[in-house]
């Protein structure tokens, strides 16, 4: 599928009774700039296109599988629409995400970590419709019901002060994205969101279902919406409190004509301060086979995946100057039955405007912590391998945002036992993220 079929289809709309609303500066916060008003003018419509460009060039340097590595590349298309602007739709909003992700394996074929180094390494090279939703808000838009391509982690567990990393599972927890197909970067699954505030907007609620096999698995590249007997659904659940929030986030992105276009930033840099605390259960509706244990028959007992996660985040202090410090925690859990992973914990922290006169460069700390199944270790020691009881992942990174346009981030990552294999020894990874707005 071909990008410019959204691109020709958001410039050829009227473009005439632009709105009141002031549009980003396009011509310094992106490299191609306003194209001659027309950026500015979409915007003021109800439009808000925005082209992005991720390159992940990291290498394991020793341990893991072997040396080596090769660049990782993303490009995220985005279109967000208010259609209370562009049609008089009342608390109608849209949003769609195309993605291309292409590029080495450097985790599958250098590292073999169970959770990861890159956030856009993918397994199968693709370009796909990764986000194609609609969303109507009610009652002065406390609530909200939104249906069509979603993946969960753009709003369930998510940690803005763990925006910054490039190791996964500081976006899903390692547990789910483990799991028998849950719907997170890079293959969506089709789907219903509710959410609920308060009167305050500070404490709020949200639940989803989605198909519970994302796209075709036959077929694994482009888009694919299969509705397949057996594959259930996926359901989850999130409470959670922000105090001082004055208004809910959208998924992914803002609503077209609320935010500014984003820039190449770690998107936890819009807020001046950061807390949030949250809790979330989620459950497979179809059962799958247990890792371990078996029937008379020697048939795998079929189970049901489920599991649970806690959060929280806060802004730690604040230091003349304009630096400050942010910290999280959270801890995971599944039924340890038929995934590998049964309970993780992910610490970290961030520090923005560490130095002086660099205002927007983010310094950010983490560690990983993913606790393996028993059942999983019982059945990898029949395979003959020496399973431990975990692996340990740390990254330390330094966000240098160079332009408003561009951001060069240098990173350094160990894994300790990666793959659980207790043969392997620790992975050192070196490496750097370059983001482009256009």
């Amino acid at each position: 599928m071909s990008p410019m079929p959204l691109l020709l289809g958001a410039l050829l709309l009227p473009l005439s009774a632009l709105a009141a609303d002031e549009a980003p500066n396009y011509a310094e916060d992106t490299l191609t700039g306003d194209w001659g008003g027309a950026r500015s003018a979409m915007f003021k419509k109800g439009l808000a296109l925005d082209i992005g460009y991720k390159a992940d060039l990291l290498r394991n340097m020793s341990g893991g599988i072997e040396k080596g590595g090769r660049p990782i590349s993303h490009i995220d298309i985005k279109l967000n629409v208010d259609f209370e602007k562009l049609a008089g739709w009342s608390g109608g909003s849209g949003y769609v995400n195309f993605i291309e992700d292409h590029g080495g394996k450097t985790n599958a074929q250098q590292v073999g970590s169970l959770t990861g180094v890159s956030n856009i390494e993918v397994p199968v090279n693709t370009n796909r419709l990764f986000q194609a939703w609609l969303q109507q808000e009610f009652a002065d838009g406390r609530g909200a019901v939104l249906a069509g391509l979603y993946p969960i982690d753009s709003e369930f567990a998510t940690i803005d002060s763990g925006g910054v990393f490039v190791q996964p599972p500081y976006g899903a927890t390692a547990d789910i994205a483990l799991t028998r197909g849950p719907s997170i970067f890079n293959n969506p699954a089709f789907g219903f969101r509710g959410r609920w505030f308060s009167a305050d907007r500070s404490a709020y609620v949200m639940g989803a279902v989605l198909d519970g096999i994302p796209g075709d698995p036959n077929h694994p590249r482009g888009t694919h919406i299969k509705f397949d007997k057996g594959d259930g659904i996926m359901s989850i659940v999130e409470i959670g409190w922000k105090p001082g929030a004055a208004r809910p986030a959208e998924p992914a992105a803002a609503a077209a004509g609320k935010d500014p276009a984003p820039k190449a930033e770690a998107k936890e840099e819009a807020a001046e301060q950061i807390e949030k605390y949250a809790a979330g259960l989620w459950r497979y509706s179809s059962r799958v086979a247990d890792q371990f244990d078996t029937n008379p028959d020697g048939s795998p007992v079929n189970r049901r995946s489920w599991g649970w996660y806690a959060l929280a985040e806060k802004t730690l202090h604040q230091y003349k100057g304009g630096a400050d410090l942010a910290g999280f925690v959270r801890i995971s859990g599944t039924d340890g039955d038929s995934t590998a992973i049964k309970q993780a914990i992910n610490l970290g922290i961030r520090v923005k405007a560490l130095l002086p006169g660099r205002g927007e460069d983010v310094f950010g700390l983490a560690y990983t912590r993913a606790a393996l199944s028993s059942k999983w270790r019982s059945a990898q020691r029949v395979l003959g391998t020496d399973a431990t009881a975990a692996e340990d992942a740390w990254e330390i990174t330094y966000r240098i945002q160079a332009a408003k346009w561009l951001a060069v981030q240098p990173l350094l990552q160990r894994i300790n036992h990666p793959g659980g294999d207790n043969s392997r020894s620790a992975a050192n990874i070196f490496g750097a993220r370059v983001e482009i707005a256009f």
